[in-house]
């Protein structure tokens, strides 16, 4: 029973490994590519990119771009109209919506961008303690924080289409968000 419930918890473990993204915790690039077998399936794919992120590392640190890349990755998994987010790469996130068209999810991705653009970012203080003290301070003094934007790009799969040219036509509209001005959706034609 001990070797079964070790090799349970090894697949577990090789599972997590493979398919969550460590850093995010949210569904990482080979569940995405799972996740588009289905040659009939009929879906809408959004491109999230968070805008002038090298800014925030270059700024604050890579610790303040972990920061917020978890906190993108918080917001992207509320996604609702049955969407699943993933984390892409680097600061890129996608969000599928299985059996939508993106005039369909259009709402759902406006509601995501607002969420996360509203969303500041408290600044850790250099004086932080490293363990949590039994009575915290109360300090009235304001905390710095960052505000963090995305752009999306999305894109419906027409028939017969493959999964790989849905992405690119997202990614076009994701930049065509990027060059309207960031912090704005934008849908393939």
């Amino acid at each position: 029973m001990a070797c079964l419930r070790c090799l349970a918890s090894v697949v577990e473990h090789s599972f997590r490994l493979a398919y969550i993204d460590e850093l995010t915790e949210i569904p990482g690039r080979r569940a995405l590519v799972e996740s588009m077998d289905d040659p009939d399936s009929v879906f809408t794919l959004a491109m999230l990119d968070v805008d002038h992120f090298k800014k925030f590392n270059d700024t604050h640190g890579h610790e303040v771009g972990d920061h917020v890349l978890r906190m993108v990755a918080a917001r992207l998994a509320t996604v609702g109209a049955g969407g699943t987010a993933y984390r892409y790469g680097g600061e890129e996130f996608t969000v599928v919506f299985p059996g939508k068209t993106s005039d369909e999810v259009a709402p759902e991705l406006e509601r995501l961008r607002e969420l996360v653009e509203k969303s500041p970012l408290v600044l850790r203080g250099q004086d932080r303690p490293k363990k949590k003290p039994k009575t915290p301070s109360r300090s009235k003094k304001k905390k710095p924080s960052v505000h963090v934007t995305i752009s999306i790009g999305a894109a419906t799969r027409s028939k017969n289409e493959h999964w790989e040219r849905v992405m690119k036509r997202a990614d076009a509209a994701l930049y065509k968000a990027k060059e309207e001005g960031r912090n704005r959706v934008c849908q393939a034609s």
